[in-house]
């Protein structure tokens, strides 16, 4: 077996074992380093009540306290099923440098777990949204802004 499907088949393995001790969703991910997993994560949900704890923000979040850093450039990560927006996006801003998934997101859709309507709403302009938007204060939250830009010590990320 490669050490892709091993990686892969742990992701699994912690999606099956979410499920047996109803802890959360069927979803279970690792993130890999240098051939070795540094971090593990299962979807978290129902258990925390936090809509955000996906199995992929669970192991970002491990994998950067792990490493001390929020960059996690040269690792991968192997997913049981293919990220949805929210987790692609964690992903990218954490800078992973590869994806690997199990399930895809029609197999996702099949048992209840449908983000397309996230998709559809990504491409709708802001008043067409089904959650009203409306944006205040624009010029008075400029300042943080401005502080940022201006400030010479900053972590850029």
């Amino acid at each position: 077996m490669s050490t892709d499907n091993l990686f892969m088949a742990r992701a699994i393995q912690l999606s099956l074992d979410n499920v047996a001790s109803g802890r959360g969703g069927p979803f279970g991910a690792v993130i890999v380093k240098d051939g070795v997993i540094i971090a593990e994560g299962a979807n978290r949900v129902t258990s925390t009540n936090d809509p955000t704890a996906h199995a992929e923000v669970v192991v970002i979040r491990e994998a950067c306290s792990r490493l001390g850093t929020f960059m996690l450039d040269g690792c991968e990560i192997y997913t049981s099923c293919e990220p949805c927006p929210m987790c692609l996006g964690a992903i990218y801003w954490a800078r992973l440098a590869k994806i690997y998934f199990g399930n895809i997101a029609a197999d996702a859709c099949d048992i209840g777990f449908d983000d397309s309507f996230i998709y559809q709403e990504f491409s709708r302009s802001i008043p067409q949204r089904s959650i009203p938007m409306k944006g205040i204060m624009r010029e008075e939250a400029l300042a943080a802004f401005r502080a940022w830009q201006q400030k010479a010590n900053k972590i850029e990320y």
